[in-house]
């Protein structure tokens, strides 16, 4: 009897569990969704924000212009970006707004050899009249390893955009959005103004939510053969 209650709750479990990570890939979706509805309306109407008072508030997307103080300072490689088929990095420097917050400004994307020797690109010095759109930082993802790692030449390659990690170590707080510098400006490198290109669309998700159902579906249908043949069997 205790045996059966056992199996039963497993199989229970089993199927909470499948219809849950279904769940959550179309509450991800949706999520993306919004976030692509929302980047269409910024980047249609493209009517500027002055960056220093824009970038105090917490979440979204915003197109902005404003300046920005670029010390030469160590520049942030984000690894494992890709373009297109090829990896590389993303390019960011800490630059300060006229009322002296920090954020992350990124500079665009560089491609990573195959021996994986970095790039080694200038970092920016002086005041510079930048546009472009404020956005959340990449998602962290898994937290696996050290976030920020020291290079020979004094860069800092990110395995993630950790903020708290990166804030503890440049020793400054930094803003809860970046900069991505409008690809029209000629300064950085390769850049665009996708925010899901190292990520799953939509459609991918909920094709994963598919699959997660199909296996629920699956599963109950086996679970209620078996029972069937061993209530046959007694």
């Amino acid at each position: 009897m205790k045996t059966g209650i056992a199996l039963l709750l497993l199989v229970l479990l089993v199927e909470a569990l499948l219809l849950r990570l279904g769940f959550w890939q179309l509450a991800r979706a949706d999520e993306k969704q919004g976030q692509l509805a929302a980047l269409h309306g910024v980047l249609r109407d493209k009517e500027p924000l002055e960056l220093a008072k824009a970038v105090n508030t917490a979440e979204g997307f915003a197109w902005v212009n404003g300046q920005v103080r670029f010390q030469p300072e160590p520049l942030l490689l984000l690894d494992n970006q890709r373009s297109g088929d090829t990896v590389g990095v993303n390019v960011y420097q800490v630059g300060v707004t006229a009322e002296g917050q920090s954020l992350l400004v990124d500079l665009g994307w560089l491609p990573v050899a195959g021996d994986r020797v970095l790039p080694d690109p200038t970092p920016l010095s002086g005041t510079f009249a930048l546009r472009g759109l404020l956005l959340p930082p990449p998602s962290m993802g898994f937290s696996m390893g050290p976030a920020v790692t020291e290079q020979a030449d004094g860069s800092l390659l990110l395995m993630r955009l950790d903020r708290a990690a990166l804030t503890e170590r440049l020793g400054r707080p930094l803003a809860a959005r970046v900069l991505r510098v409008d690809p029209a400006l000629e300064i950085g490198f390769a850049r665009d103004l996708a925010v899901q290109a190292n990520t799953l669309p939509p459609e991918k998700h909920r094709a994963y939510a598919l699959q997660w159902f199909g296996l629920a579906a699956a599963w109950l249908i086996l679970w209620l053969y078996v029972a069937r043949r061993k209530k046959h069997e007694r």
